[in-house]
């Protein structure tokens, strides 16, 4: 996908380079530098082992209440997780050297990692690097910050928009990365996402935790969560509007719609990138008895490998459709249950649709772009997941991964 044209954020500077955890030139080093006030917020994996960089970003968010954020500092190539000791230790060292650099404390300042899983950080290489990169920080360098922390990623991700606050233009622009170990429960992989809307922490913390829900906690695709998993949200409070301290307040109505935009679009390319993916997919479930179960029914299918595959294939297997749905273990109607791809019923009231017809099916399946509605007959309640196919070249990237 292209890059978007993202304009810059008040307040906000950047500059990558490169540290040396790949072996080929790349840039793998990014620095983001924000004004005295600025707030933050942050969402991050529920994995039961972490990581460093989680562990440290979780605790100095909590203790700071998110205030007084002064520098975000990333690194692609060694995910810094089951490292132990050690591993906090460089995170400290890092945080450290950058607080020296910015004139703050190690504690305003946030970490994130991406990579290989067991490495331990050698921090030296970052630091060693601090000099070259603040001489270097401008205020538009999104698509170099967003090429700086990718992995197997195949493009950058990017996402842009402007909302109105009291009559205010503020600008809200966010990168992630991501391609493979992608099952989030909170967002996924590394999303990193910039307004220059003067907000509150506490408030900034509610949207992030309001609209991860149905963005990046609403892709998949393989079903394996990360280590590192961090969605982290700022306010430079640049912008010249009113700051707000609710989250629930009517002049941030424009916004909050802006806000969970930029977190869907930047969730549908991690999709959109998944490894080896040639398909996009949009799967639904209604007629649920709770949100929560449509969820895990969603899921269900769009994590199941037979399903995939059989997208992979461009075979409208329905049988396996309705056999992920009945292994989430949820409340279902069985001779209720339809099944749709697209406009084309494949299967209505528990048996194969009259309509059938496999013909119009099978082109469907061609498409790059397909949907898959389910209705399993016992409630009201609905949810909406997006995944990809599974392909032989998942498997060829992640046999490699290392090797």
């Amino acid at each position: 996908m292209p890059f978007p044209r993202m304009k810059p954020i008040k307040g906000l500077v950047m500059a990558t380079g490169r540290a040396g955890f790949y072996k080929h030139e790349r840039d793998d080093l990014l620095v983001m530098s924000f004004p005295e006030g600025a707030s933050c917020a942050g969402v991050f994996t529920r994995h039961g082992v972490g990581s460093a960089p989680v562990d440290w970003c979780k605790r100095h968010l909590e203790a700071t209440k998110g205030e007084g954020v002064k520098a975000l500092v990333v690194n692609a190539g060694c995910a810094n997780s089951f490292t132990g000791r050690p591993g906090a230790d460089a995170v400290r060292r890092v945080a450290s050297a950058v607080g020296k650099r910015f004139d703050c404390r190690q504690r305003d300042v946030m970490v994130a990692s991406t990579g290989v899983i067991g490495v331990l950080l050698d921090d030296a290489k970052i630091v060693a690097r601090l000099p070259e990169l603040e001489s270097r920080l401008a205020e538009d360098n999104w698509g170099g910050a967003a090429r700086s922390i990718m992995t197997t990623d195949t493009f950058p991700k990017g996402a842009y928009a402007e909302a109105k606050i009291d009559g205010v233009t503020v600008r809200i622009g966010g990168i992630c990365k991501g391609s493979g170990m992608i099952a989030p429960d909170m967002a996924t992989m590394l999303a990193f996402v910039v307004t220059d809307a003067a907000i509150s922490p506490g408030a900034l913390q509610a949207l992030c935790n309001l609209y991860t829900r149905n963005t990046f906690n609403a892709v998949t695709v393989d079903g394996d969560r990360s280590t590192n998993d961090t969605l982290l949200l700022f306010a430079t409070g640049q912008s010249g509007a009113p700051k707000i301290s609710r989250a629930g307040d009517r002049r941030l109505a424009d916004f909050r719609d802006k806000l969970e935009q930029v977190l869907l679009n930047l969730a549908h390319q991690l999709v959109r990138d998944g490894e080896g993916a040639t398909k996009f997919i949009k799967i639904t479930v209604t007629g649920a008895e709770t949100a929560a179960s449509a969820r895990r029914i969603a899921k269900s299918i769009a994590d199941s490998p037979l399903v995939k595959t059989a997208f992979a294939g461009e075979d409208a297997n329905w049988g396996r459709i309705v056999m992920a749905v009945g292994k989430a273990d949820e409340p279902v109607d069985r001779d209720s249950m339809s099944v749709k791809f697209g406009p084309h019923w494949a299967a209505q009231d528990g048996l194969i649709a009259k309509s059938y017809d496999e013909a119009k099916m099978s082109a469907y399946m061609k498409k790059q772009e397909l949907e898959v509605s389910v209705d399993v007959g016992v409630g009201r309640a609905s949810s909406t997941v997006w995944t990809c196919d599974l392909t032989k070249r998942y498997v060829e990237i992640n046999g490699d991964y290392r090797s």
